[in-house]
């Protein structure tokens, strides 16, 4: 049937597809709009599948908090290249999705992308967008975090996002506080809150390099546990963000900065996700 420029140019309007791929799917729907929309989203499956084992390491992250501060969440829109990643159509889209997360407070991944989405779900706006531009886009790395004073940070132009739990109320004092503390997981990217937070295999994974070390080093034999507890302290210490130095003032450490911010003010948790 003959299909005019009129309509492929409105399909075309409508989804971003090609004007050749457009035209194509309104021949092979006779002509049905919607009809040639799903041939298209069809398309977009058929182009994921076919980059499914692509690497899609550059990207987007969000990190959002509610009115109240109540409830977070990071996201990580992926992309497979740079070009892409920093198109502010991508950009938007990734702030899109992620307030969408945020108001329905989306449990997972799975849940986010079966969530009602520009007349579809995610999911199949998301295989719109990788037809129409033939890249793996998918919505890689999604956190939630509920607490009473939640603290968002982006960092590095949208490669990583941060969001700090408080225990009080935000103010104007404890939000400066919560946002340079975020900053220093961002950048010194603490594997825990605290001691308490790190895992017995890590500590002993790292009490047994040492001793190996101490051992190909000589030390006496009745060294070697005390050199290797050193070295569970010392790791403990700077990859544990309340014993980390703090980035601003390396004469405090973290815990003692936000004491001295407020004696009654605790970091409670944190959540950070980035591209790599």
């Amino acid at each position: 049937m003959s299909i005019s420029a009129a309509e492929v140019n409105k399909l075309r309007q409508e989804t971003g597809a090609g004007l050749m791929d457009c035209k194509k799917a309104l021949v092979e729907t006779n002509g049905d709009f919607e009809a040639a929309i799903d041939f298209l989203r069809k398309k977009g499956a058929k182009i994921a599948a076919n980059r499914a084992e692509r690497e899609a390491n550059e990207g987007v992250v969000i990190a959002l908090t509610n009115e109240d501060s109540t409830f977070g969440i990071l996201l990580n829109l992926s992309a497979e290249t740079d070009f892409v990643a920093k198109n502010e159509d991508f950009i938007a889209l990734a702030k899109e999705i992620a307030q969408l997360a945020l108001e329905t407070q989306a449990a997972d991944i799975e849940a986010l992308n079966a969530t009602p989405f520009r007349g579809t779900t995610v999911a199949n706006s998301l295989l719109d967008t990788v037809a129409k531009i033939g890249e793996k886009i998918e919505v890689k790395k999604y956190e939630t975090l509920s607490g009473k004073g939640l603290i968002p940070y982006i960092h590095m132009g949208y490669r990583m996002g941060v969001i700090v739990e408080l225990n009080q109320s935000l103010n104007e004092a404890n939000t400066v506080a919560g946002k340079d503390v975020a900053m220093q997981i961002a950048a010194m990217n603490p594997i825990a809150l605290d001691a308490s937070g790190v895992s017995e295999e890590t500590k002993d994974r790292e009490r047994a390099i040492a001793r190996e070390k101490a051992v190909a080093a000589g030390k006496p034999e009745n060294l070697l546990d005390k050199i290797a507890d050193g070295a569970v302290n010392s790791m403990l210490k700077e990859s544990t963000l309340l014993s980390q130095p703090f980035v601003k003032d390396s004469g405090k450490t973290v815990d003692q900065y936000v004491k001295s911010v407020d004696k009654e003010l605790k970091v409670l948790s944190f959540k950070r996700v980035s591209l790599s």
